[in-house]
């Protein structure tokens, strides 16, 4: 793999880069209607706390990667009192324009448009690109394992859409699997025997789609971990930042997913009964964990407040690198209340990466908190109204 290349801004915009052109939500969130223009460049939108900045930019985000990062059900999208919620944007690349929307319904399943066609929601990933940055990716550094394997997962659909069927089908497999296995605990002899069969059945389909997500992800931590430790470092004003993935199985970061596959195959059937005996899956993507190091030592628990925002910021931005580099194309870039949280000399390092960036969203409570000159368009939320600007001054 080529190294990452040195680079200290991201200046110059790739000609036909998406961005979007208009964005329309209604009943999302506490925004009963929300119509706003959007250009390249910045936008700051400030206001008081709970007024619906962040709102604003989780719509965009919701409509790249059809989630929240603030909540795990889709009720908690759809405004209190409504029946649904719609998030629509029309988006621009080059001489093309689309429109993209979807329709969040408690209850049911969701629908969703390009343009006027129905598609399944799956469908929308890869059309709106986006990277956002929120106050809770501390979790990225300072939780479990889930919470950075569903960081490379959630990169993966960016970059290979087509994976959101292979990841939905490895959640399925390893629950029946994980059912079974609770069902033969306690069982011995014979019975026992006889339920080795029914596992068969399922290890194939763990393994062979469990592989598949592996070898993404093992891809993914290698390009990201050049990046990542380059951007903590310049962030950090300086440090040694490294990732590296941990497999459940003993494998090489060059394996292939046969290989994986053939591993991951082997390891499910040598631990046949210590599976049984704790009603557990052991091996497999949902055992994984992308390791996170800081000089040496373990981010989590040894990163203190400052390190753990500036390298979960460096895993948002390195995110942002890699699909500019496979994608030959500037993802939206959503900044929510960052700025707030830094101090000058980290601002203005991330002021120095932002220039040149297609479009970027930021919310600040108060417009003190953005650098100077950084913001190109103002809006300012309150009471559920959204009011262009003409900066500062007048917000």
């Amino acid at each position: 793999m080529k190294p990452a290349p040195p680079v200290t801004n991201w200046s110059g915009r790739y000609a036909n880069a998406m961005y979007l052109t208009d964005l329309a939500l209604m009943d999302f969130r506490s925004h009963r209607e929300a119509v706003l223009r959007l250009e390249p460049g910045v936008t700051t939108f400030t206001g008081d706390n709970g007024q619906g900045k962040t709102n604003l930019v989780e719509a965009v985000a919701y409509l790249a990667t059809l989630s929240s990062h603030r909540t795990s059900t889709d009720q908690a999208l759809v405004r209190q009192g409504a029946d649904k919620a719609v998030v629509r944007a029309r988006l621009r690349k080059g001489d093309r324009a689309a429109v993209v929307s979807v329709e969040v319904i408690p209850g049911k399943a969701n629908q969703a448009f390009l343009g006027r066609t129905k598609v399944k929601p799956a469908a929308l990933l890869g059309v709106t690109q986006a990277i956002a940055f929120v106050p809770e990716d501390l979790a990225l550094v300072k939780d479990g394992p889930e919470v950075r394997r569903r960081y490379l997962d959630e990169l993966t659909l960016l970059l290979r859409p087509s994976m959101a069927g292979v990841l939905a089908d490895y959640d399925k497999v390893i629950r029946q699997r994980s059912a079974l296995l609770k069902t033969l605990t306690g069982l011995s002899g014979p019975a026992r025997r006889d339920g080795y069969a029914g596992l068969e059945v399922w290890d194939g389909p763990a393994a062979a789609l469990g592989s598949a997500i592996i070898a993404q992800r093992i891809a993914l931590t290698r390009k990201l971990n050049g990046r990542v430790a380059r951007l903590y470092d310049g962030l950090a004003g300086g440090g040694s930042a490294e990732l590296n993935y941990n497999s459940s199985v003993n494998i090489k970061v060059d394996d292939p997913a046969p290989k994986i596959e053939h591993e991951l195959l082997k390891a499910m059937v040598e631990a046949r009964d210590k599976e049984i005996d704790r009603g557990v899956s052991l091996y497999g993507p949902h055992r994984e964990e992308l390791a996170l190091t800081l000089n040496g030592l373990p981010a989590r628990g040894y990163a203190s407040h400052g390190e753990s925002w500036s390298l979960a910021l460096a895993l948002r931005l390195g995110s942002f690198e890699v699909i500019r580099a496979e994608l030959e194309d500037d993802p939206v870039l959503i900044l929510d209340d960052v700025f707030a949280e830094l101090d000058e000399s980290r601002r203005q390092a991330l002021t120095g990466l932002v220039e040149g960036i297609e479009q970027v969203l930021v919310t600040a409570a108060v417009p003190a908190d953005v650098p100077d000159g950084l913001t190109d368009r103002w809006y300012v939320i309150a009471q559920g109204q959204v009011e262009a600007s003409d900066g500062p001054a007048t917000g």
